[in-house]
Formats: structure tokens, C-alpha cells, sequence
């Protein structure tokens, strides 16, 4: 007799998941599902269907390998519910099962779904993150702002990551100030490891290819990592090769670099493959042996056990109503050019066919180049926020939409950000090569051939003055726009507006 039906996500690929820890291999039953829910609600790039797929595949192998029963449905069987509820029930019917043990999703949207199924789930906690959502509840009751700093400090406590003994170790908790240097010459990396696809791969991508031809992205060539050896691979090749030199060139962007000494592995550590802890364990190992400087062991283990504890702690505190808040009220469409529409700005035209291409970009490329344009630009959050869990490999709800809603957009009113992170064109021409064959003049702040940043920060400045003038972090910038004469503001405000109306004209900026 079957006990229970276990389910196992897309992105739950992980043999020490709760819900296989808690489930009686001799009696219970695996259910794992490629759904259309899961692959439409919103037009998800098409390599990252395929990793999800592929991967699931070789997992679902994997476990039956193990001794599990493993009941799987691919996206094109003929009995498909499409949905991972509908699925839940046919396999409830199918083998008499009445419950169901999952671990807890990482999205609202299907953890309601769970709960309202017409059949009884058990939602087990995912104990794959170091910090429990009481432990981050508890972090943030009573504190007037939610800094990642001090969460980040806690969480090197717990782990004893990079400390001796209760001090962190080289005398800080932060190194960030070593990490902010401009794109260098030359990089001497050939890039994140790449896997030539099996049978198994290239099954899949005849599937998305047949499927999700449409969707934006390009589907090949296909180089990821699909199995728990690959990516372990992969984590070895970027911590020999390439982890000496993250920290400096963490923030940098090169026209013709797409990777430059990015590890490109958050998207195997969000579906499982790798475990979170493990990783930075081996980074803090290779800097123990004096192979890694601080500066990068740091910088790396900061966004694995800081931003990401951080901003899944932020997901769940804040509840299902996120990803709608829009503090700035910013209602405009977003244009084209995020869909690879024509655009003269070098920097955008370079993130987004870096994005259709690979199904990534680095986090200062959506920050400061995507994202800081959306804001600027008013583009309405939640659009946005479904842009970026679209086209990224590794986006998930509980990481992306507070890192875009938050981080990147301010719409939730300054919970994770103490400031807009909104920049000219000065920034981008520090940290990357990409004005220097622009179309438009970083140097021009007003007139033809303007930068679009240059314009569009004082503009953004402008119509927000009084919610953020008062700001401590902003009183230089309005005192600099301040100083300027009434003419000249008028020309930025008069250019900036023109420059909208373009945008939502259709037109190609």
C-alpha cells in the first residue's frame, strides 16, 4: 500500500530535501512534473525551462536509481493535469495515496495553491537555507530598518564562515571597498566550465525548442550543468581558476565579456544541485590555504549567506502582497528594448542580448544598467519584477522579487534600501567600457547626444524631491541640482521629458 505521495519541485532538486528525509522509501511515492503552470505564468526564457527540465530528469533518475518510486510526468504526456495540484491528484488517484509530504515552495503563489489542494499536504520547512524564517523573524522584530549588513553579521556567527574565533577574520565583516574596481584590460578567465548536452539534454531542448520557440531567448548553444557532479565540477573550476580575482572585478562590465570572474552557479545552487552552505565552505577553504585573498572569499560568501539568507527572509516577512507595492507609483509600460528592441544606448543594448543570449547577467548589470533604467524611467515595479523572473536562469520569486521590488525599484518603500539605487552615466562609464562606443556622450549632460542616464537621474530627482530630499544619503545630490541655474534645469527636465515621450512612442532611444 502507498502511504503518501512525496513531491518534488523544479527547484528542489536536492537528495537531503526535508520532504525525502521525512518520507518511508518503501511505502511512499515520488511525484515530480513538468506542468504548463509552472512554465507559463510568466514567459520564462527558454534555458531556463530547459535547465529545470533537464535537470528534474536526471534527478528523477537518480532517485529511482536510489530505490525510490518515482512517478514522473513530462510536459508532453497525453495525461498531463498541468498543474503540480492536478498532477498531486491523478497520482493521488492512481495509487490510493490521501497524503502528501512537500517541502515548503519558494513562491506564495504555489504554497496557496498547496494549501487550497482538495487533498491533504504536509509542508515541511526547507532546511537547505541557513536561517529558518523564525530565526530571521526573530532578527527583525523590533528594528527600525532591515539592514543586510547585520544580518550578514549573524550569519557568519552561525556558521563560523571566515572567523577566528568571535572576530571576522582579516579585522572586518566587509571588504566591499577593495571590490569596486573599473573593468580591467584583459581577463585572464575563459569562463564558467560548460557541459556538452546528453540524450537526456537534448531530448529536452527538442521539447523547448518545439514549445517555447516564442518565448524570448535563445535556447542554444546550451552549456549548463544538469547534475550534482556537473555542478560540483563547475564550483571547482570557478574557485581554481577564477575566485582570486572575483572580489576586484566584481562590479566591472566589458562590452565583449560577458562572464568576466563570475562563478555563473547561483542558478545550480537555486534548484538544488549545489547546497549553499557547501559552497562557501570551499571558498573559505581556498582562502584558508592562501589561494583566495579575503577581499574575493568575502565578497563571495557575502551574497550566498548574506543577500540571498537575507532577501528570502525578506519574501516571506513581508507576505504574499510584495511583488504588487509600487511606493513611487511608477505606471509606465515597460518598453521594447527590455524585449530586444532597437536601442543607441550601448549599455542596454549589451545587458539585455547578454540576457537573451545566456539567461544572465551579473548582479551590477541588472542593478545599474537594467534596473537603474527602469527606475529612472518609472517603469511600473511589477512589470519589472516579471521581466526579471523571466529572463534569468536563476530567478526565482522568494530571491528575485524582493532583489527588484526592493533592491532594484524602491516600490516597497525603502525596506531593504535606505536609497533609490539610481546613478548617471558617470557610474557606468567608471565600471564599464560601455561608453566609450555609445551612440550617446557620457560627458553630455544636456543636448544632442546626451546620455539618457544623465538626463533622466535629475528628472527622477526632481519629481521624487519630496520623498527623498530629506534623505541624509541624498542631501548632496540635491544640493548639486540646486546649484545649477533655472535654465539649465529646465533644459534637463524639457530634454528628459522628451526623451520619455519617445520612449513611450515607441520609438528607438
Amino acid at each position: 500500500m502507498v502511504s503518501r505521495l512525496i513531491l518534488v519541485l523544479g527547484d528542489q532538486l536536492s537528495p537531503g530535501l526535508s520532504a525525502l528525509r521525512e518520507a518511508d522509501r518503501d511505502h511512499d511515492v515520488v511525484v515530480m512534473a513538468e506542468v504548463a503552470d509552472e512554465t507559463d505564468y510568466v514567459r520564462h526564457h527558454p534555458k531556463k525551462i530547459a535547465l529545470i527540465f533537464a535537470a528534474m530528469r536526471k534527478f528523477a533518475a537518480r532517485l529511482r536509481a536510489e530505490g525510490w518510486d518515482v512517478r514522473y510526468s513530462q510536459l508532453d504526456d497525453t495525461e498531463n493535469a498541468g498543474s503540480i495540484v492536478g498532477e498531486l491528484l491523478r497520482r493521488a488517484e492512481e495509487t490510493g495515496a490521501s497524503e502528501v509530504l512537500a517541502t515548503e515552495p519558494g513562491e506564495w503563489r504555489l504554497i496557496e495553491a498547496l494549501r487550497e489542494a482538495p487533498v491533504k499536504v504536509q509542508i515541511l520547512s526547507d532546511e537547505r537555507f541557513i536561517a529558518s524564517h523564525q530565526e530571521f523573524e526573530a532578527w527583525a522584530e523590533g528594528r527600525k530598518a532591515l539592514r543586510m549588513e547585520y544580518f550578514y553579521r549573524e550569519m557568519r556567527r552561525k556558521t563560523g564562515l571566515l572567523m577566528e574565533g568571535d572576530k571576522p577574520s582579516g579585522g572586518k565583516w566587509n571588504f566591499d571597498h577593495e571590490n569596486r574596481k573599473p573593468a580591467p584590460g584583459e581577463v585572464d578567465f575563459n569562463g564558467p566550465m560548460q557541459f556538452t548536452p546528453d540524450d537526456t539534454v537534448e531530448e529536452v531542448l527538442a521539447l523547448v525548442e518545439a514549445r517555447f520557440g516564442n518565448h524570448f531567448g535563445a535556447l542554444r548553444p546550451f552549456w549548463f550543468a544538469t547534475t550534482e557532479g556537473e555542478a560540483r565540477r563547475a564550483l571547482r573550476h570557478f574557485i581554481s581558476k577564477a575566485l582570486p580575482k572575483f572580489g576586484d572585478y566584481q562590479d566591472a562590465m566589458l562590452t565583449e565579456n560577458r562572464f568576466l570572474y563570475h562563478a555563473v552557479i547561483s542558478a545550480y545552487i537555486n534548484i538544488g544541485l549545489l547546497d549553499p552552505l557547501e559552497v562557501c565552505e570551499k571558498v573559505a577553504e581556498a582562502h584558508a590555504a592562501g589561494d583566495v585573498p579575503i577581499n574575493a572569499a568575502e565578497g563571495f560568501i557575502r551574497q550566498i549567506i548574506g543577500w540571498r539568507e537575507y532577501m528570502r527572509g525578506i519574501y516571506f516577512l513581508e507576505g504574499p502582497d510584495y511583488t504588487g507595492r509600487n511606493g513611487l507609483g511608477h505606471k509606465r509600460d515597460l518598453p521594447e528594448l527590455f524585449w530586444g528592441g532597437k536601442t543607441d544606448m550601448l549599455c542596454l543594448e549589451k545587458a539585455v542580448g547578454q540576457t537573451r543570449d545566456e539567461a544572465y547577467a551579473h548582479h551590477i548589470q541588472r542593478l545599474m544598467i537594467t534596473g537603474n533604467f527602469a527606475l529612472l524611467a518609472g517603469l511600473d515595479p511589477h512589470q519589472v519584477h516579471e521581466w526579471y523572473l523571466a529572463v534569468y536562469m536563476d530567478a526565482f520569486e522568494w530571491v528575485e522579487a524582493p532583489n527588484v521590488i526592493g533592491m532594484s525599484q524602491f516600490a516597497d518603500g525603502g525596506i531593504i534600501a535606505s536609497k533609490p539605487y539610481v546613478s548617471s552615466g558617470a557610474y557606468i562609464n567608471r565600471m564599464s567600457d560601455y561608453c566609450k562606443g555609445c551612440t550617446y556622450s557620457v560627458s553630455r549632460k544636456t543636448g544632442e547626444g546626451a546620455c539618457p542616464f544623465n538626463l533622466l537621474y535629475w528628472h527622477f530627482l526632481d519629481r521624487h524631491r519630496t520623498r527623498f530630499s530629506k534623505n541624509a544619503r541624498m542631501g548632496n545630490m540635491y544640493r548639486t541640482w540646486d546649484r545649477m541655474d533655472d535654465d539649465r534645469r529646465e533644459t534637463v527636465l524639457r530634454e528628459a521629458e522628451g526623451f520619455l515621450k519617445r520612449l513611450d512612442a515607441g520609438e528607438a532611444v
